[in-house]
């Protein structure tokens, strides 16, 4: 089980995301981002990079290296299993979040309505 003290930062969750499926460049990582979240996320250049940086740090991402046939020049970076592993955690505590939120606010609504 990767350890992690805290949750992951809005901008870890959705970088971790974005290479959940295969490998990414910075940039497509910022525009898959901004899709992702409909808009409501824009990670800049200085985030990314210092995300990355403590991400590529602590194993939760690698950089990965095209085959021999690529044309590809930019640095591309691909998931870890831990990182795969944090993301799935992180993903599992947002989902019981959002289950107790539900039940919570279904039921206040629904002792709201009977009163």
């Amino acid at each position: 089980m990767a350890k992690r003290a805290e949750p992951l930062t809005e901008s870890y969750f959705y970088i971790l995301l974005c290479l959940y499926n295969g490998p990414n460049h910075g940039y497509g990582i910022m525009q898959q981002v901004l899709a992702l979240s409909e808009g409501h996320v824009r990670i800049g250049s200085g985030t990314m990079y210092g995300a990355v940086s403590a991400m590529l740090t602590r194993g939760w991402i690698a950089e990965h290296l095209p085959d021999s046939q690529s044309f590809e020049r930019k640095r591309q970076y691909e998931l870890t299993d831990t990182g795969r592993q944090v993301l799935e955690e992180e993903i599992s505590r947002l989902n019981h979040l959002t289950r107790i939120a539900a039940a919570v606010t279904q039921t206040e609504r629904g002792e709201h309505h009977e009163k």
